[in-house]
């Protein structure tokens, strides 16, 4: 049975189980606001191997600043498709998510990501519908494709660009 949790994020003395950490772990301090989102474009998707482990990263740049972010092979193929413009004969996952939104007559304005909990981005996808815009937490990753495909803006906050770089 999942556990409840408080109404107010506030309450938490350390992040919700959800969040990838052992229970028996020292929890970092989380240190609260990042700053003002700062717009970014994606300058590539790259694998790089160690031995026998790949890990595959989109690279975030506001132009000075690069912010290389660790993603899964499905969503380093997702998000290369789209940015080369290519189209599967059967749609990826994204591709779906995208024609659902549509279909709902909304569309992605902006994603942003917006915190870090240890080496984990977290990310909003910011939805328009009527004039009205709504938030939905994700990973940077699938943010990330579906901006692509939406031709919509990325933003990194500000303290986790400076981060990045520091």
């Amino acid at each position: 049975m999942p556990e409840e949790f408080p109404d107010d994020p506030g309450e938490y003395e350390k992040p919700p189980p959800f969040f990838p950490y052992d229970e028996n772990s020292p929890i970092e301090e989380h240190p609260g606001d990042y700053g003002e989102p700062v717009e970014v474009q994606v300058e590539a998707v790259f694998m790089a191997q160690t031995g026998e482990q790949v890990q595959r990263f989109v690279l975030l740049s506001d132009g000075e600043r690069k912010l290389p972010i660790v993603i899964g092979p499905f969503e380093a193929t997702s998000i290369t498709l789209a940015l080369e413009g290519q189209h599967p004969d059967r749609p990826m996952t994204h591709d779906l998510m995208k024609s659902i939104i549509e279909r709902l007559d909304t569309r992605v304005e902006r994603i942003v990501i917006d915190d870090l909990w240890g080496s984990t981005y977290y990310a909003k996808i910011v939805f328009s519908k009527d004039g009205e815009e709504m938030e939905i937490d994700s990973r940077p990753s699938d943010a990330i494709a579906l901006a692509v495909r939406f031709e919509a803006p990325i933003y990194v906050a500000e303290g986790i660009l400076e981060q990045a770089t520091g």
